[in-house]
């Protein structure tokens, strides 16, 4: 299994930048995937998940800024973010579990795969 993220740079406050995570090697629609960033000297954190049958979770921190959108033809998963804040600045990573329709987890250990991750930067 390979995820690969990518679209992570630059923005300033208020900005918008749109990731994208490629995966292959995987029955696609049988695995949720998650976004997950992690700051400098903090843990990592799930930002958005979305199952295999379209659910998403949010957290409260990016709720109203960030969507999370998956294309089944196209093996991939966006996570759309607008009014980007510094504070969003971290790497983020995708990653994918094997789960049964509609078992949305926004929790770092559930996950099975990882890509390398993609940084974001929010300029003040």
């Amino acid at each position: 299994v390979k995820l690969v993220e990518s679209g992570g740079g630059l923005v300033p406050a208020g900005g918008s930048l749109r990731l994208s995570c490629a995966a292959s090697a995987i029955t696609f629609p049988a695995y949720a995937i998650g976004w997950f960033r992690q700051a400098p000297g903090k843990g990592r954190e799930p930002v958005s998940c979305i199952t295999n049958d379209g659910i998403t979770y949010y957290a409260d921190s990016v709720k109203g800024r960030f969507t999370i959108s998956r294309d089944s033809t196209k093996n991939s998963v966006y996570l759309q973010m607008n009014r980007l804040r510094p504070e969003d600045s971290a790497v983020y990573y995708c990653a994918a579990r094997d789960a049964p329709l509609g078992d949305i987890r926004a929790v770092v250990s559930e996950y099975e795969y990882w890509g390398r991750g993609t940084q974001v930067t929010g300029s003040s």
